[in-house]
């Protein structure tokens, strides 16, 4: 999930949010923090007696509901707490029956047969239908949505995907039909062993064509023009919220399962403000930064929450022409400590980052030479903090652009977490390669989505959770032109790697593998990225908050099968 950054995907606001994702800011902060406090306390004492409720902060406003424009981890956390797609993500990442009952795989891996149950239904009473699927995932690659995720998620994978987002071929070409009501038809491009996975992600969940269209450009702005076909419906909510509700959907079709009857959102940007509201009871999570973990380490509730997304530096090789030399790259890539930030800034548990496939994330299969042992083991370190190497890299680069001095603009969020890492990142390039002056811009999170997407940056703080349990949802981020690349990179001979392993090499996982293996090499020797670190999240949770499931890839949380048990 792009987690954009799932990549995201993710940036350091998310420390202060109940996930990845994507950071948040200090714009408006008192006010923000003002709210937060008044309103989790009204909240809970609105809450009548015998209810089920959980009250949570998160980081930042949500920048979109509507399924084709999400890129973030707070638009794809409650898309997917309010809405269903054919599965969702169960224990263990294993997806679990959601609106697809069951599916048939033909004998070529093309063709994908699902079975709709009839008993699903959206808030507005109207069933959900294999039409809903076909609309939505056609709107997704329409070039008229402007989706980033449509073409990114299905060109490749869904049949003819990629000729329909570029306009080349009409959205009914799209391999996806519906053979009556409740049996959807999908085809695919090449054989894609994710693929039922792929389909719990937030682009693939269904549309109401009928409500979609009535609401025009209103659509997903609000919780009046939002309709819900999951566990919960999203109450009081608009586009600039500084809160709003999860209330249990009655009319899911499930909901005998739900035990939740609502759960409580507060933006809280500063991280004490978080850990105040805590300790006060008014809400049953914080996450913590680096100077409150220290003094909260030895706290009943404290917990430290692995993470599989990857933080880096992007560097836009189109808009700054130093950043289109390699050596100037590969100097940036090495001139910051990476062990100080995650044990003095993050103090959080994070791990130094020092490739793009994140640590116990995916193994070598069987067949392999290394089979069963972790990725990140077998490709070992790609590029580690090395002031000597570094400056070694920056003098030839200046060399090559015949000067003396370097400037940059460093782009983040304005939450306090990402001010002060990036603060350190410009102190440390500054220090440790001669000649470099790095300037600061933070801005509010959702204006960095834009940003980054309009490739207005030199340096970006960025960061990427996957989509699903496959190298390729990191990989992938990289191809020339790619959706998510959005800085400048291009290598053939590292497009030609990963396009293969979804086409001749689709139903072959070891060489799969092996051509993973070798791209991330590449990638690494053109110096494109600059690792930073594999997040963690510190936090204080409440024992009573049981049944939540973390995910891998998508939404963080999964709140299906939550409920509120004893905090005694």
């Amino acid at each position: 999930m792009k987690l954009k950054n799932w990549a995201l995907l993710l940036a350091f606001g998310l420390l202060l949010s109940v996930l990845v994702a994507c950071g948040g800011g200090d714009g408006g902060t008192k006010e923000s923090s003002d709210n937060a406090e008044q309103g989790a306390t009204g909240t809970e004492d609105t809450a009548t007696e015998g209810e089920n409720v959980l009250n949570f902060v998160n980081g930042d406003q949500i920048p979109s509901m509507d399924p084709s424009l999400a890129t973030d981890e707070y638009g794809f956390q409650f898309l997917g707490a309010t809405m269903e797609g054919l599965y969702r993500l169960g224990e263990n990442a294993q997806p679990v029956e959601g609106i697809a009952k069951d599916h048939e795989v033909s004998e070529d891996g093309l063709t994908w047969t699902f079975t709709l149950r009839e008993d699903a239904v959206w808030s507005n009473g109207d069933p959900v239908t294999a039409h809903d699927f076909v609309y939505a995932w056609q709107r997704a690659v329409n070039p008229e949505t402007g989706s980033e995720y449509g073409p990114y998620m299905m060109s490749g994978v869904i049949k003819n995907a990629t000729a329909v987002s570029t306009g080349e071929a009409p959205v009914e070409d799209l391999g996806v039909k519906a053979d009556g009501d409740f049996t959807l038809v999908v085809e695919l491009e090449n054989p894609t062993a994710y693929f039922e996975s792929l389909t719990t992600f937030g682009t693939f969940l269904p549309l109401n064509q009928k409500f979609v269209e009535e609401q025009g450009n209103k659509f997903a702005t609000s919780s009046d023009t939002l309709l819900a076909n999951g566990p919960y419906v999203l109450e009081d909510w608009e586009s600039t919220s500084n809160s709003w509700n999860l209330v249990k959907n009655e009319e899911y079709w499930d909901a005998e399962t739900v035990q939740l009857d609502k759960m409580t959102y507060e933006v809280v940007k500063k991280p004490q403000t978080g850990v105040d509201l805590y300790e006060a009871g008014t809400v049953d999570r914080a996450p913590l930064s680096s100077d409150l973990v220290d003094q909260y380490a030895t706290h009943e509730d404290y917990t430290v929450e692995p993470q599989t997304s990857i933080f880096y530096l992007k560097m836009n090789q189109t808009r700054n022409e130093a950043l289109a030399n390699k050596n100037i790259r590969a100097a940036i890539s090495r001139a910051f400590n990476k062990e100080a930030i995650v044990n003095e800034i993050l103090n959080n548990g994070s791990l130094v980052a020092n490739g793009i496939i994140p640590a116990d994330f995916s193994r070598l299969p069987e067949g392999s030479p290394d089979a069963g042992k972790d990725f990140r083991e077998v490709s070992g370190d790609l590029v580690t903090y090395d002031v000597e190497k570094a400056q070694e890299y920056w003098e030839k680069g200046l060399e090559e652009l015949g000067t003396d001095t370097v400037e940059l603009e460093l782009l983040g969020d304005d939450g306090e977490s990402a001010k002060v890492m990036g603060e350190y990142l410009a102190n440390q390039l500054s220090t440790n390669l001669p000649g470099l002056k790095v300037t600061l811009k933070n801005v509010p999170f959702e204006q960095r989505l834009d940003l980054d997407t309009a490739m207005d940056y030199d340096l970006l703080i960025s960061g990427w959770g996957p989509d699903f349990l496959d190298p390729y949802t990191f990989l992938n981020l990289f191809l020339t032109d790619g959706e998510n690349n959005k800085m400048g990179y291009s290598n053939p001979e590292y497009d030609e790697l990963i396009n293969a392993t979804t086409t001749e090499l689709a139903t072959d996982n070891v060489a799969r593998y092996e051509n993973f293996l070798e791209a991330e090499k590449i990638l690494f020797e053109d110096a494109a990225i600059a690792p930073i670190y594999q997040k963690a999240v510190a936090q204080l949770q409440s024992p009573k908050v049981e049944g939540v499931i973390v995910n891998p890839f998508g939404p963080t949380y999964e709140y299906k099968w939550a409920s509120v048990g004893s905090a005694e």
